[in-house]
């Protein structure tokens, strides 16, 4: 089943470097590897200037390998419905819903390709589970 990595599994390797590295290169290999375009975005926003070229770099390769997964109408559309949702059951305070926001269109458009999100943070995507069939799961960084 094809996969795709939450900023927070780039975050903690970027942060990590070295075998981090590693091991990402080793989950990628066990199921085809997709970018979200909203996972991009959340780590150019949050990049230091020696981070931007690793990140123009993953670009391009997920681009080449045409494996770049984008929201369409329905997914924007569905991630508000959702957020709705959430929002109604739990309230709009408790669920920091523009927080929510970019991991609703990760999950919607990832369910709508049958893609698995690994996350290290796990909170999120379960709330989201809630609402959403996206398969996901979490994985912690560690040798």
């Amino acid at each position: 089943m094809p996969i795709l990595f939450d900023s927070s599994v780039y975050i903690a390797a970027l942060r990590q470097g070295g075998a981090s590295t590693v091991l990402l290169q080793r989950w990628a290999q066990e199921s085809p590897l997709w970018l979200s375009s909203v996972v991009l975005e959340e780590l150019y926003a949050g990049a230091n200037p020696a981070d931007r070229r690793i990140l123009e770099k993953l670009e391009r390769d997920f681009e080449r390998a045409n494996r770049v997964l984008i929201p369409n109408l329905g997914d924007w559309g569905l991630a508000g419905k959702i957020l709705a949702a959430i929002a109604r059951k739990y309230g709009y305070e408790k669920i920091g819903r523009a927080r929510l926001t970019n991991d609703a269109l990760i999950a919607t458009s990832a369910a709508r390709n049958g893609i698995t999100v690994i996350s290290i943070n796990s909170r999120d995507f379960a709330l989201l589970a809630e609402f959403c069939p996206v398969q996901w799961q979490t994985r912690v960084l560690a040798e």
